[in-house]
């Protein structure tokens, strides 16, 4: 087996550093497949293309991935299986799942097959592949509902989630702590907030993504609930950032990344509105599960991934809100 952060090279670059991304092709995929190709690393994808797409990949086939990189195949398939066997990466990045909430509520068995079943596919495929790391993406689900005096939440708290969704990553994380234990299958779990930004499309995507999609075709801003409960929102690019430090290293466990600040749904209907220059709130039942407050201790990785986020909310969701005009436009001349 191969030690990742032997492959580093100078500058905390991954040169020849082989990684797969589950995912890939999907918002968050996306933009790791970027940046860790700027990184020096030979980048592989597996996308089922449920919620990806390829053109999210556009940028990154003129940077050095190429198609026969892509497998487009499901995570519990044994294609996935064979590709992880032939590329034998050094670190896989898994991101692919299923992450919506009030679809896990309303179909839990697909929510597991996926969180799950999907996960110890993966798991089981690095262990043959003798891949030395797997960089998990996990969620502040797993934590539930957490008192005031809780907030911000550490990687120390119990894990308790409230909801089917939050309950398969958590499971997800005993599997990682079984193959790391048992299979020489090393990890970190990167606890993920409200991840935001550009390629952010879709029904089921989070709530900035959902209030820009709004404000660029006239339509409400849909809030669930009264509009005060908290969430931690983190810019993409981010989020990239933390992944790809994280590849530079060994496996640390949990940890979260985030702002480390609480924001109010009805703060980011406003900041979407100003962004967009329309756009009219409209209040809605919340989703069963849906927990009040919600907001991430990140000084774990300050201290171990020596990583801060750097984008500003307000200057993130403008961006997000661009990217929204930007595909509507296109989309219009198409």
């Amino acid at each position: 087996m191969v030690d990742p952060v032997l492959r580093l090279g100078a500058g905390g670059r991954l040169n020849e550093s082989t990684i797969v991304v589950t995912g890939g092709a999907g918002f968050i995929g996306s933009h790791v497949v970027a940046r860790l190709l700027a990184a020096g690393a030979t980048v592989k994808v597996i996308d089922d293309l449920s919620t990806g797409r390829l053109e999210n990949l556009r940028d990154s086939l003129g940077a050095g991935l190429a198609e026969p990189d892509i497998r487009i195949c499901d995570v519990r398939s044994t294609d996935a299986v064979d590709a992880i066997r032939l590329w034998r990466p050094e670190i896989v990045v898994h991101l692919a799942a299923q992450s919506n909430l009030p679809a896990s509520t309303r179909s839990p068995l697909v929510d597991a097959d996926i969180n799950i079943r999907g996960t110890v596919n993966v798991l089981d495929s690095c262990a043959e592949a003798e891949t030395g790391l797997v960089v998990y993406a996990a969620t502040s689900a797993i934590y539930g509902t957490v008192d005031g005096d809780a907030v911000p939440v550490a990687e120390t708290a119990p894990i308790a989630p409230t909801s089917p969704y939050g309950l398969s990553k958590a499971t997800a994380l005993k599997y990682l702590d079984w193959y790391r234990d048992h299979r020489s299958v090393d990890y970190t779990a990167l606890v993920l907030g409200n991840v935001y930004g550009p390629r952010q499309v879709g029904p089921m995507c989070g709530v900035v993504g959902l209030m820009a999609q709004a404000a660029m075709t006239g339509g409400h801003l849909a809030i669930f609930g009264d509009g005060h409960q908290t969430r931690d929102f983190v810019f993409v690019a981010d989020v990239a950032e933390a992944v790809t430090a994280a590849c530079t290293t060994g496996g640390l466990g949990l940890v979260n990344i985030a702002s480390g600040v609480e924001t109010t749904v009805g703060e980011i209907a406003v900041l979407v509105s100003q962004a967009a220059g329309a756009g009219t709130p409209r209040h809605a039942d919340p989703p069963l599960g849906e927990v009040r407050r919600m907001a991430l201790d990140i000084s774990r990785a300050m201290d171990l991934l020596g990583w801060h986020p750097t984008t500003p909310l307000a200057e993130g969701v403008r961006i997000t809100v661009r990217a929204a005009r930007r595909r509507d436009s296109i989309k219009e001349a198409s």
